[in-house]
């Protein structure tokens, strides 16, 4: 099919792209909401501006929301259901796999009420059926994904946290078990196929950090500059960097994931950098970091023999959505200040914003990823 015929299939995907995954997760929290009884959605249901919100962690505690083990089966199909509203298949097999982590390490350490699956809680703040901004999060030891939809279509989707311990199982019934293992592999790919005046500058110290560097706090700020750019990249290693930036943005739906890169181009890709800490053999504790003008990825495999994973995206102006909701509040007013100005008068509804975001996002993928859109960028 040549790029002439494909246009209006282009166009069509890109008209859609702002509102098809925001529209799926309203649709998908409704469900689940409706078969919640009245004690499970004291639990499950807060106002949008709940401080609990952003108030996130990575580690076993007591958590607000409705835990998964005081769900039915049915409402628990529907909470899976929101998941894979917003997530693409791989990002829905890493959420059941880091799932199954807890099952593995329960049975490792022996202690199943405290390794419990059951314990991750999700939580909806604001209305999803209403017109205001809204969000909802799935979180647990060792996941935490946070999703805001401001004015319908845009959404946030970070903080989004992924753990896995064991990152790699060793023995027994799911051997070979590795939820998180592109990020672990491409990050080492990377770093190796560096020529040694290059690896002098990717690798900013030789000791991995014990973990990620931003912890949970609620807001972060860029980390110092560290390693190499992808401008300074040759071109198979700036591909592989590429790669393993769509390992993160892939875990999402393509126009979420298309949301994003748009932001990332528009900051500048060049301006990317790669950053590495620690040994470079399997097994040996290490550290990296990819950060960009608006955005932060941590990776830290250092705990239990450089076997137990944590990795996060953060943006730094858009965590929880605070960047939508102002532009959502700025938009509102101009909305009622026009409709002020200009009674009776409808104003046309804007073009789509995303629809050169969504060729963008085709265009960037790696080449390997790419396939039949490959000939249009």
């Amino acid at each position: 099919m040549n790029a002439l015929r494909l246009l209006p299939f282009l166009l069509l995907s890109a008209l859609s792209a702002t509102a098809e995954t925001p529209a799926a997760m309203s649709a998908a929290a409704q469900a689940w909401v409706v078969s919640l009884d009245d004690t499970q959605k004291a639990k499950a249901l807060k106002p949008f501006d709940d401080p609990n919100r952003e108030d996130w962690h990575f580690v076993p505690r007591q958590r607000g929301g409705l835990p998964v083990k005081e769900m039915t089966p049915a409402q628990l199909e529907l909470a899976h259901g929101l998941v894979r509203s917003a997530s693409s298949d791989a990002g829905y097999a890493k959420f059941t796999g880091i799932l199954l982590c807890e099952q593995i390490l329960a049975e490792l350490e022996k202690k199943p009420e405290y390794r419990d699956a059951g314990l991750y809680a999700f939580t909806v703040f604001g209305d999803p059926a209403g017109n205001s901004p809204w969000g909802w999060r799935v979180e647990g030891h060792h996941l935490s994904l946070n999703f805001t939809v401001a004015g319908g279509a845009l959404t946030a989707v970070t903080p989004a946290f992924w753990g896995a311990n064991p990152a790699e199982t060793r023995s027994g019934a799911h051997t070979g078990h590795r939820p998180l293992a592109l990020e672990e592999d491409l990050a080492r790919k990377l770093v190796t196929s560096l020529d040694e005046a290059a690896r002098k500058v990717a690798i900013f110290q030789d000791a991995a950090p014990r973990d990620i560097l931003t912890g949970a706090k609620h807001k972060v700020e860029p980390l110092a500059p560290a390693g190499l750019r992808a401008a300074d990249l040759a071109p198979a290693q700036r591909e592989t960097l590429l790669a393993l930036l769509h390992v993160y943005l892939d875990n999402m739906k393509p126009d979420l994931a298309a949301q994003r890169l748009a932001k990332i181009q528009k900051a500048g890709v060049d301006d990317i950098a790669f950053a590495w800490a620690g040994g470079l053999e399997k097994g040996q504790g290490h550290y990296y970091r990819i950060q960009g003008p608006t955005f932060l990825i941590e990776y830290d495999n250092t705990q239990n023999g450089a076997n137990h994973i944590h990795s996060v995206w953060r943006d730094f102006d858009g965590d929880f959505g605070r960047d939508l909701i102002r532009e959502h509040l700025h938009h509102d007013h101009e909305e009622k200040s026009f409709r002020s100005r200009h009674e009776g008068v409808t104003r046309p509804a804007p073009p789509p914003r995303l629809t050169p975001a969504y060729l963008s996002w085709v265009r960037l993928r790696p080449a390997h990823c790419r396939g039949a859109w490959a000939h249009l960028g």
